[in-house]
């Protein structure tokens, strides 16, 4: 039995591992890295696709699905497993990245072309996505699958996000059975709508994530619903005083649903003395809203939205809602006069409307940005968050004068506390538990609590590292086996990432100056104009040199 770690590996992002168990070859997750962790990991499958038997997905975000297109695109036939809810959400997000693909090659080609350079394909398209859906296999809570005579698999409510799972393997090999459990991501407690995770009794072999695995969440916020609903309402109110706005970047899928939920509850309880007009600009958002209405018949809902849902209310409708489709409409949201809150995506800003909205809102001390959910490394939320004074947005530099704020309480992903009840529900002690899905120094400060408080094996991988899961080296002791030179090199990769990053941002700053610059000063704008040439073109053969090595 063999276990590679081939994404979210010491990073937050891209979940893709590779299981070799029982005569298959089994991809649990295949997902998209973003921000920072792109640069790490590249676009190029370390295996054939072909080979691949199965595909055992957690849940429906993009970092857990998103390549599953390109692997199909790149030979892969067999069947990707996965509950109902999960397979509705991939339906709308993977043609909605197939079209962000092709809608950023498409500009890279342009830029491409100009400079008399070859096109270059999107990772994949829509057809692409259309044939992935074909090969989605629907399953539900509790139920028994068999893969083969020796792999069985079940799935387990992770309570993370609608039809999001914990997955427990069932392996017989050589004599032996193991079971090995991928937490998938495991939710926060007392979210809106969704039940709380599962928690499972038994493994052998464990792989958890740990993206809050170095902090709580603010507990004032996380007592009741209703008390989110206040703190959210006191955000909006405050803003709205001071005759601003609030944009809130949302994630499509599970945020902006919750958000929803809450401002219903708002108006609800009029926990705001005034009209609240709420504009959901994401065309995205406003189909998983509604996969959401059409999955509460299914066992997916907590006590909650069930009350509401069986008096005939619609948990994610409310007075002055306007959802927004067009891009006219979307583009009139800028000019409206009075206080207003946007939800948009994409939920890091990376993408999508949203970057239009902060365009015009980030300079603007009376408005609002608001955050509810976790910001990557290299995205251009986690640089507002951090604090940045200024930012750069469709290559021009905007002032950061608005107030930032994070909604506390209000994530999927369960913090510190709740990963260490859900890995100490164990009644007994895993073999080997692998920390993932946590930035470069929280996965392994995590892997260490665990070893150190609470006596359990627990290691976190670099990228690409291999496991055999019958290993009898003592496993606390497999830190010291790592080969020296692949530590170096992944602590390589990760700088060469924060320097690409930096002469990413430094082009865009020369290009703002030099548009910026006199007219009459063609000498410096030429000199300026012949050194970005020159800075770009040594990165391009520096790029070259790495691909043909």
């Amino acid at each position: 039995m063999k276990l590679t770690f081939l994404g979210a590996a010491r990073f937050v992002t891209g979940s893709q591992y590779l299981l070799e168990a029982g005569g298959l070859r089994i991809l649990i997750d295949c997902g998209l890295a973003q921000g920072q962790d792109e640069k790490i990991c590249g676009t190029d499958f370390p295996f054939d696709p072909l080979s691949i038997d199965y595909v055992i997905l957690t849940h429906a975000h993009i970092d857990h699905s998103g390549r599953i297109p390109q692997l199909v695109k790149e030979g892969f036939k067999g069947s990707i497993i996965t509950t109902s809810a999960t397979s509705m959400l991939c339906s709308i997000m993977l043609l909605d990245s197939a079209s962000i693909q092709e809608s950023e090659s498409e500009w890279m080609n342009r830029k491409r072309e100009r400079k008399g350079e070859a096109p270059i394909e999107p990772l994949y398209t829509k057809d692409d996505a259309y044939k992935a859906l074909e090969l989605f296999s629907e399953t539900e809570y509790g139920k028994l699958l068999t893969l083969n005579e020796n792999v069985r698999v079940k799935f387990i409510d992770a309570g993370h996000l609608l039809g999001s799972s914990e997955v427990e393997f069932f392996v017989s090999e050589g004599g032996k059975e193991k079971k090995i459990v991928f937490s998938g991501d495991i939710g926060n407690l007392d979210q809106p709508i969704i039940n709380n995770p599962e928690y499972i009794k038994n493994s052998d072999v464990v792989v958890m994530e740990s993206t809050y695995g170095d902090r709580c969440h603010e507990k004032k916020a996380t007592d009741d619903i209703y008390n989110r609903a206040k703190v959210l309402a006191k955000i909006v109110d405050d803003t709205f005083k001071r005759n601003g706005r609030v944009i809130i970047p949302s994630f499509a899928v599970g945020r902006t649903q919750e958000l929803l939920y809450l401002f219903k509850i708002i108006n609800d309880k009029k926990y705001i003395d005034r009209p609240i007009p709420v504009y959901l600009d994401s065309p995205l958002s406003i189909k998983a809203t509604s996969v959401f209405k059409s999955c509460t018949a299914e066992n997916y809902f907590d006590k909650d939205a069930m009350e509401l849902i069986n008096r005939g209310e619609n948990p994610f409708e409310f007075p002055l809602l306007h959802k927004v489709k067009d891009v006219q409409e979307s583009i009139k949201l800028n000019s409206i006069k009075e206080s207003i809150v946007i939800i948009s995506s994409s939920g890091m800003c990376e993408g999508g409307r949203i970057k239009h909205h902060l365009k015009h809102g980030l300079y603007k001390k009376e408005n609002t940005i608001l955050f509810v959910g976790y910001q990557a490394n290299g995205t251009l939320g986690r640089s507002i968050v951090d604090g940045a004074k200024h930012v750069t947005i469709f290559g021009e530099q905007v002032e950061v004068h608005a107030q930032i704020q994070s909604l506390p309480g209000l994530s999927g992903h369960a913090d510190h506390d709740g990963l260490i009840k859900w890995i100490t529900s164990f009644k007994t002690k895993p073999e080997k538990i692998f920390i993932s899905h946590g930035d470069r120094n929280v996965a392994p400060a995590f892997a260490r609590e665990l070893f150190e408080k609470y006596n359990l094996k627990a290691y976190a991988p670099h990228l690409g590292e291999s496991f055999d899961l019958d290993d009898i080296i003592p496993y606390q002791e497999k830190e010291a086996y790592i080969d020296e030179n692949d530590r170096i090199l992944n602590e390589s990769r990760e700088l060469l990432a924060q320097g690409l990053e930096k002469v990413d941002e430094v082009i865009n700053r020369l290009n703002d100056a030099a548009r910026k610059a006199d007219r009459e000063d063609k000498k410096t704008c030429i000199r300026l104009a012949n050194a970005i040439n020159r800075l770009s073109s040594d990165l391009d053969d520096l790029a070259a040199k790495w691909n043909s090595d």
